[in-house]
């Protein structure tokens, strides 16, 4: 229910007689015969008046000013003469004893300033948030100074906790906590931490903790940057069975309005809002009093300001109270997921929202990731071991062919053993896996969808910590598969080739621009006991040593892209080109050599650092990449390096001439059917030496026809391709930092370098 007094019969004439008595007494001044006034700016004119409708602009504004001005030295005025609690809590005495008297027939005098509903789905939001234990909260019969330094101490760090496990939580992970805790004595007084605060021997004159904004640097705090304050107390609820007592919420109430007063005078305007939620709390227990109204329908008297204010709460104002709770256990440390404490989080988000503004990631979207996490733990209890039979006698939890959750038991009559069953994870939309990472612990991935491509066993998949993100999911073959088949071998060995590269441009500092990000790595956890022997080691269990990689972005493959929307742009294909050739040049850094480029191995993704609309393209599956001469690559018949189709094994410019054929694909080129090494390299053979790449990708940009020219005259030499020189030429080409002259001149001097280069005419051939 809305706060103030119910009218009725039986006290409007009291009131009025009150108010009328309060607008007599504020309008006459014994300084001067000027009008009263009320803080919305409005001005009651008398007889004698004074014309409103003065025709001139310039007399309206001086007048506005003047006017706004008195108003801001009658609310400071004001605001120093309400000082005193006492009068303040008797003043508000009355309208207490008005407000209690329902609450015979079990009705709560105050309404809650949350709904049950909104606390369920805040503890949902806030179910994967750890927060500081705290152990210093007291509790001792006899009291002491000791006790109520530790108890303050306690208070100094569960502000601090709760508001730094809110603001990484829903604002920013990385970015400092913009506030700090201090404390005060009364309103407008100083604030003193609580080291200085038992120093200086003002401890027992501290009403409480706040929340201070930083904004304001190392200079003097302010009471218009106190973002919440928290009130700590010996005795909330002074035996009052129904919560808060009268006396507490009255001193809540008198700081409140002092709060929303500072920040009315303030002239930074940090806070909008006409709001203010006050933390009430002893060494037990705790709630959450929040203060609403518009200040600007307070009529001040300086005369009598605890009557004017008592006006203002019943009449504008509207004030909640939340039950009070348990906040510290008999341990002395903070129940986090218990309703007391959880109101006192959920009014500290909603200061941080006036403060900062709406954060990052929501209340509702974070609660929508409650049933992930059911699905996860649900994920962690499907297999168990049955005691009374064999201990590799298992019970899956679901299996392919049954509804969602249904049990159903493995048939034990069957002579086979898991082992002999096992192949590659065969894994579905939902599907929840557990990863063993030696640097990160364990993590948790949902699976999404498989990614096909002609991958097998890989899918997109998001971390259940941080599900705004899409992953690549790459699974490994059991290493008992190795053997009988080559299928799981290859698997097997393209999951832990790629994990090996992409550590090693992790360790060499590598720029990842182009290039996939590591995201986690490691083995399955597969559910139950696990009974290997050694930390490499593996069990009986089919998944135990399975390997995984989880891997970012997520994007698509240039072959879908072309097929959905056709050939490249010249700009799209020089862009393309450009990304590519920084992923090997990167790669080549660290001595390694991808050996499979291919239209399904790079993948576009939307470049977040740029305009709206731009791509970035990123060089993945680097399960094939070489190291040694040893490493065979893989052999593609539209794609691979005559060189690699020969003999086996890449030279230093096959990377480069796959890129060639690539860029054909992309700017719409054909490939005759190939059904053999032969035919391929016949296909080579005869486009080289007719030019038709030259001069198909001449068609599309003179930069991509003179690369072409380059890598044609270093085809099968131990000579290295000069990546340098091309990416800066194509970073030109692409930023557009050129006009068209000076391209004009570009191409002209860049044909005449790739001659040089080359070491061979523009017209002649490999």
């Amino acid at each position: 229910m809305k706060l103030g007094f119910q009218r009725d019969d039986r006290d409007s004439s009291a009131e009025q007689s009150l108010d009328g008595s309060f607008r007599k007494c504020f309008q006459q001044n014994s300084v001067d015969s000027s009008p009263g006034h009320s803080l919305n700016g409005s001005f009651r004119h008398s007889q004698s008046g004074i014309s409103t409708h003065r025709p001139s602009s310039i007399s309206a504004s001086t007048k506005s000013h003047s006017n706004s001005k008195r108003v801001f030295k009658v609310l400071k005025e004001y605001t120093r003469k309400l000082v005193d609690l006492d009068l303040f809590t008797g003043s508000l005495e009355d309208w207490f004893v008005e407000n209690l008297k329902d609450t015979t027939n079990g009705a709560q005098p105050f309404r809650s300033p949350f709904t049950i509903d909104e606390l369920r789905t805040f503890d949902f939001a806030l179910e994967g948030v750890l927060f500081q234990q705290l152990f210093r909260m007291p509790f001792s019969p006899y009291a002491s100074d000791d006790v109520k330094e530790n108890e303050y101490l306690a208070l100094e760090d569960f502000l601090h906790t709760m508001a730094d496990g809110l603001w990484r939580t829903f604002w920013h992970r990385k970015v400092p906590l913009p506030y700090f805790v201090s404390c005060p004595r009364y309103p407008g007084s100083k604030f003193y931490t609580v080291e200085k605060a038992i120093s200086r021997g003002k401890l027992g004159g501290l009403c409480g903790a706040a929340l201070i904004s930083k904004a304001r640097g190392n200079r003097q705090i302010h009471w218009n940057e106190v973002v919440e304050l928290a009130l700590f107390r010996p005795d909330i609820t002074m035996g009052n069975e129904f919560g808060f007592s009268s006396a507490t919420i009255c001193e809540a109430l008198f700081y409140g309005v002092h709060l929303l007063l500072s920040r009315t005078l303030s002239k930074s305007h940090a806070v909008t809002s006409d709001s203010v939620f006050l933390l009430v709390l002893d060494s037990k227990f705790g709630g959450v009093i929040k203060l609403s109204g518009d200040l600007g329908k307070l009529e001040p008297n300086l005369s009598n300001p605890y009557e004017s204010m008592v006006v203002w709460l019943k009449c504008h104002a509207e004030v909640s109270v939340s039950q009070v709770d348990c906040i510290w256990n008999k341990l002395g440390n903070a129940n986090w997921g218990d309703l007391g404490t959880l109101q006192l989080l959920l009014a500290t988000y909603y200061s941080f929202v006036q403060r900062n503004g709406p954060p990052r990631k929501s209340i509702v979207s974070l609660a929508s990731n409650h049933s992930l996490r059911l699905q996860k733990r649900m994920m962690e209890c499907r297999f168990f071991e049955n005691e009374n039979e064999s201990e590799n006698a298992l019970v899956p939890f679901q299996q392919a062919g049954h509804r969602h959750g249904e049990i159903s038991e493995l048939d034990h009559n069957i002579n086979s053993s898991p082992r002999k069953q096992a192949t590659h994870l065969q894994l579905k939309q939902a599907d929840i896996l557990l990863l063993e990472d030696q640097q990160q612990g364990q993590k948790s991935f949902q699976i999404q969808e498989s990614l096909g491509g002609g991958i097998p066993c890989s899918y997109t998949a998001v971390d259940l910590e941080y599900p705004n993100e899409l992953l690549s999911l790459y699974v490994g073959a059991h290493p008992s598969r190795l053997e009988p088949s080559w299928e799981d071998m290859s698997l097997w060995h393209s999951v832990q080739r790629q994990t090996k590269i992409l550590n090693i441009f992790k360790h060499q500092d590598i720029s990842i621009k182009h290039l996939p990000e590591m995201v986690a790595s490691g083995r399955i956890l597969h559910p139950g006991p696990c009974k290997k022997q050694t930390p490499g080691g593996r069990c009986d269990h089919p998944w135990c040593g399975t390997p995984i990689l989880v891997t970012y972005p997520v994007g698509d493959p240039l072959s879908s892209i072309v097929t959905r929307d056709g050939s490249f742009s010249s700009e799209e294909a020089l862009r393309c080109f450009r990304d590519v050739l920084a992923a090997l040049n990167n790669a080549k850094m660290a001595g390694v050599q991808h050996g499979d480029i291919c239209p399904e191995n790079v993948i576009r993704v939307v470049n977040k650092s740029r305009i709206a609309g731009s791509f970035l393209y990123i060089l993945i599956s680097w399960g094939r990449a070489v190291l040694e001469d040893k490493d065979s690559p893989a052999l593609n018949l539209q794609f691979s390096s005559a060189h690699a189709l020969q003999h086996g094994k890449l030279c230093p410019s096959s990377d480069a001439e796959s890129l060639i054929y690539l860029l054909h694909f992309v700017c719409g080129g054909t490939t005759k059917e190939l059904d053999s090494i032969e035919s391929a390299l016949q296909w080579r053979q005869r486009c080289w030496t007719k030019r038709v790449v030259q001069q198909q990708l001449g068609d599309v940009s003179p930069l991509l026809k003179a690369f072409t020219d380059y890598v044609d005259g270093l085809c099968g030499t131990p000579y290295p391709v000069d990546y340098d020189i091309w990416l800066k030429r194509l970073d030109r080409a692409v930023d557009g930092s050129a006009d068209k002259g000076k391209q004009l001149n570009q191409v002209l001097s860049l044909k005449e370098d790739v001659a040089e280069c080359s070491g061979t005419s523009m017209d002649g051939n490999s």
